[in-house]
């Protein structure tokens, strides 16, 4: 019998693995044969045996074996390249023998198993707060993996992140959601995302008591997160040109120290080596500002519930701005002036109501009226623009372009991912000059920043 090479022998170890793990992702029962081989995989390789079992999360993993938290940040992530070739930048397995190379692959192998089957092998049946909050801390460590944050995939919402969002909304959904409500020690197992917010939101009027006050603290907790991201990227964006005709201010954050040296150069003393500054030069910062009015509207149909979430959000985030006169209009079929509210994201959002039709005149006969400077008034427009009466809707907006105001509609701004624009709507409105936006919500935040500030 012919001895089989090192090679050889990793790739059937890794080939082990993986059909291990696609057995247990299309079927929760064990395949023995490939159980025992892979539990002798792990063995060869010093890796703990809680690394095949589904029921073992990836955090108590790395509470026993703090070792391996190291290993799994980044596991999946693209390969780095120099910055002059744009090749891969050669990784440290390729100095090591080939032999050496290969047991690592079957560890990677080993690893990469783990977390997938945590994440992707969720099973059915009815879910607990507990699994719910294993399952996100779990998802936490695979966008880890990834490269990125915990929770930063499935608040972006597109690509992988979607299918995450996807994931964790099915979750939540075989929750039974009002009794953990009910319950102050599972309630606080609750981690607040986006799925969950859409569940308490579509809920709230079947809840009472200490299952509505559980609730509403998850709603608060989530907003308060989400408007700390998005409070940084509005500070991060760019803003309006500096205004030239504003004196600088003479104090220190301003100084000009490159313009004040070059303009005093004159004033060297080669006797004293010593510069005399006859005048100090400080930097322009003012920018120019114009009062202007934004008018957010939104569709709360069932659809659009993560960018209703996100520019409720934003919206009470630019409001706070000087020189910013905030308007916030929701609709279905029929249209809710939550104006008096808009500093307060969390108080908007209970008073939201998802679900039902959409009927974009209703909201127009509200909108419209508030314009009263149209050059100096953007309307922020976020749907799906699957409207009841689509031509109707879509001359009222027309109009209201042509008026001279900055019209931005918006299909999605993140969370959910992949949601559908109609198609006449978005044909017609890029053929108006006012394409929709959809994707992560920066585009948004540049787009309100650079014409408010």
């Amino acid at each position: 019998m012919t001895e089989q090479t090192p090679d050889l022998v990793h790739a059937n170890r890794r080939q082990v693995l993986y059909w291990r793990l696609l057995a247990r992702l299309f079927d929760p029962e064990e395949q023995p044969a490939l159980e025992s081989a892979s539990m002798a995989v792990v063995g060869d390789l010093d890796l703990p045996a809680a690394l095949l079992d589904p029921s073992v999360s990836v955090d108590t993993v790395v509470q026993r074996f703090p070792e391996l938290a190291d290993e799994l940040r980044g596991l999946l992530a693209p390969p780095t390249t120099t910055p002059s070739t744009g090749e891969a930048a050669p990784s440290a397995d390729d100095a090591r023998p080939p032999a050496a190379a290969g047991a690592d692959e079957v560890r990677r192998a080993a690893l990469v198993s783990k977390l997938l089957l945590n994440v992707f092998g969720t099973g059915s049946g009815s879910v607990t707060a507990t699994q719910l909050a294993s399952w996100q801390a779990d998802a936490g460590w695979f966008e880890q993996a990834l490269g990125a944050q915990p929770g930063e995939l499935r608040r972006q919402g597109t690509g992988l992140g979607a299918t995450l969002a996807g994931l964790e909304g099915d979750l939540v959904r075989r929750m039974r959601l009002r009794e953990v409500l009910a319950d102050p020690a599972l309630a606080r197992q609750l981690t607040p995302s986006m799925s969950l917010v859409e569940q308490l939101l579509r809920d709230k009027h079947n809840l009472s008591g200490l299952a509505l006050a559980n609730a509403k603290a998850l709603i608060r907790r989530f907003v308060d997160e989400v408007a700390e991201v998005l409070r940084t990227q509005v500070e991060k964006a760019s803003v309006g040109a500096v205004d030239r005709s504003v004196p600088p201010k003479r104090v220190y954050r301003n100084l000009d120290l490159d313009r004040t040296i070059w303009q005093n150069l004159t004033n060297w003393s080669p006797d004293d080596e010593r510069l005399y500054v006859d005048r100090l030069y400080y930097r322009q910062t003012a920018r120019r500002t114009t009062p202007a009015r934004l008018i957010v509207v939104v569709d709360q149909s069932g659809s659009m519930v993560d960018s209703m979430v996100n520019c409720t959000i934003l919206a009470s985030i630019f409001a706070g701005l000087p020189k910013v006169d905030v308007h916030l209009v929701a609709y279905d079929t029929r249209a809710l002036d939550l104006t008096p509210w808009v500093h307060d994201p969390f108080e908007v959002l209970l008073r939201t109501q998802l679900g039902g039709g959409t009927d974009g005149t209703a909201a127009l006969a509200l909108a419209r009226p508030k314009i009263a400077e149209p050059r100096n008034t953007v309307l922020v427009w976020i749907s799906d623009f699957y409207e009841w009466n689509s031509p109707a809707v879509f001359q009222g907006l027309e109009a209201v372009h042509r008026s001279g105001v900055r019209l931005i509609p918006v299909g999605s701004v993140t969370s959910s991912g992949g949601q559908s624009v109609n198609p006449w709507f978005r044909q017609r409105l890029k053929d108006l000059g006012a394409p929709v936006i959809s994707g992560h919500i920066r585009k948004l935040v540049v787009e309100l920043k650079n014409f408010l500030t």
